[in-house]
């Protein structure tokens, strides 16, 4: 028997064993390193008794790290076994997984039926799969995935993790939801639009993602305000008080496989439309949503870069809603440039709060878009329909509903982890010529903003102080880094002094 050992090794999703190759209880020339394995508990009369799980297996030198009858594992993988550690452990070579021809299938080019698809979902779900042989399949999907594969996926992914019932009384309601596929950095439009519908009446019961590769998510932003790792009794509680939420989707376990394929395609900057449908519908499905608004930011720096690429994609994510029963409504809207001022939760929770509140410096744009997708979400009660929604968004906002609404969902889903404010070192990024403001790089700003620390430091980013069309001075300040350590601010400094992300037009 071997004991257990956690190692404090965050691997991000994966689960990693490490064995000493003079182990002195299983002969390590047996394994081959990054092979799969499977690792269960063992009882008093040295039988496994149930609990197993799979991992890469990596080998260490003696001395280093383990004694000859330890067997380490990642964070991931000693929370999913379950064990206290010194506890007993064998470990053995893992089967290869039930859909192993499938995913070497697709992997050469060929297409997957529903049933293939399905098996794979299930042995992704259940770790069967390393973090290599995810990526093979997630490139391969990338380049060659039908709508017909790309419908079969979602399906699957819906029925692999939670689904979530709002049905009250044996009646079906309306619920609601808005989404946006990213890619703009401030674009904080579901912490405006959320409260203004709650405040409604409808049901809005919102999960949103952590940031992936931008400087902030939903979830990250309103943890700023509130907890967000809710589970999900708590989520319906508070959705059946307040009509509406704002959670970290991650916590309440919808398609978990698209958590597992996020966390391979995020070091691969993949981000292919078929992915990026499945993954969404398939949260939404899950959730419960029946009505959904979708934002599909149009720009040269955008996800999508012009409006042919944004109708395939309208026409994708129609195809795969109208199969699964979810009535879409998509809206292309603005990527040209970021919205607000802030970039980082902290600087993007302040102009979301700004707006709410009606101040009157509040950010124009961020505040307008946000009352376009609330219209839009409102008629879809049938007392708004033929363009009464813009009407009931503006008046709901202004009257401080909104801020009221907004104000009982961060009281009922809980006070944030930790008092977060602006980041104390700073640095202005000024205009190198004199002219107008042609263009601002999305993704370069985004760049920024991750390397002053953004969002894992929760006040780091930057401050937007001049927008596209302003007119500008050489020296001007154009926007403010903030950073929570000096190592992170000359990081974000030496890449804004390379290019500023800025156009500036004579």
């Amino acid at each position: 028997m071997l004991t257990l050992r956690r190692l404090g090794i965050d691997a991000y999703r994966e689960n990693i064993a490490f064995l000493r190759r003079d182990c002195a209880v299983v002969r390590a020339a047996d394994f081959q390193v990054l092979n799969r394995v499977e690792i269960f508990a063992v009882g008093a009369d040295g039988r496994p008794n149930g609990r197993a799980i799979r991992a890469t297996l990596n080998l260490v030198d003696p001395g280093a790290v383990l004694q000859a009858s330890e067997l380490g594992v990642s964070d991931e993988a000693f929370a999913q076994l379950g064990l206290g550690e010194g506890s007993a452990v064998g470990i053995a070579p893992a089967s290869p997984p039930a859909s192993a021809d499938a995913l070497h299938a697709k992997v050469m080019g060929r297409s997957l039926s529903e049933a293939e698809l399905r098996l794979l979902v299930t042995d992704v779900v259940a770790n069967r799969y390393s973090k290599m042989e995810l990526a093979a399949f997630v490139v391969a999907a990338a380049n060659a995935f039908s709508r017909d594969e790309v419908l079969a996926l979602t399906r699957a992914m819906i029925d692999a993790g939670t689904r979530l019932d709002w049905s009250a009384q044996g009646n079906t309601r309306m619920i609601v939801d808005k989404h946006s596929i990213g890619g703009i950095p401030g674009n904080r439009t579901s912490m405006i639009v959320v409260p203004i519908v709650a405040a409604h009446g409808l049901t809005c019961p919102k999960t949103s993602s952590r940031a992936i590769t931008s400087p902030a998510g939903t979830a990250d932003t309103m943890e700023v305000l509130a907890r967000v790792a809710l589970d999900a009794q708590e989520m319906r509680q508070v959705v059946e008080r307040e009509h509406g939420c704002l959670v970290w989707g991650g916590h309440v376990n919808l398609s978990p496989a698209d958590d597992i394929f996020i966390a391979v395609e995020r070091p691969l900057s993949i981000d292919s439309p078929e992915q990026m449908v499945a993954s969404i519908l398939s949260k939404k499905a899950a959730a419960g949503v029946t009505h959904l608004v979708l934002d599909l930011p149009v720009g040269p720096t955008a996800k999508l870069r012009n409006t042919e690429d944004a109708t395939n994609l309208r026409k994708l994510f129609e195809y795969v809603a109208d199969a699964i029963g979810l009535i879409i409504e998509v809206i292309f809207t603005d990527g040209s440039q970021p919205i607000g001022r802030g970039i980082g939760p902290v600087l993007e929770a302040r102009d979301v709060m700004a707006v709410l509140r009606n101040e009157p410096d509040a950010p124009a744009d961020l505040r307008d878009k946000s009352l376009l997708l609330a219209a839009r979400m409102l008629e879809f009660d049938p007392a708004l329909r033929g363009g009464g929604g813009m009407q009931r968004a503006r008046q709901l906002l202004a009257s401080g509903a909104a801020l009221a609404a907004m104000q009982r969902i961060m009281a009922a889903q809980g006070p944030p982890p930790e008092q977060c404010a602006p980041a104390a070192l700073t640095m202005e990024i000024k205009a190198e010529r004199s002219g107008m403001i042609a263009g601002i790089d999305c993704l370069h700003l985004a760049r920024i903003a991750r390397l002053a620390g953004a969002p894992f430091v929760k006040g780091a980013g930057i401050d937007l102080l001049e927008k596209t069309g302003a007119h500008v001075q050489a020296g001007q300040p154009l926007y403010r880094l903030h950073a929570g350590l000096a190592s992170d601010l000359g990081f974000a400094l030496k890449y804004a002094l390379s290019d500023n992300g800025y156009r500036v037009s004579s």
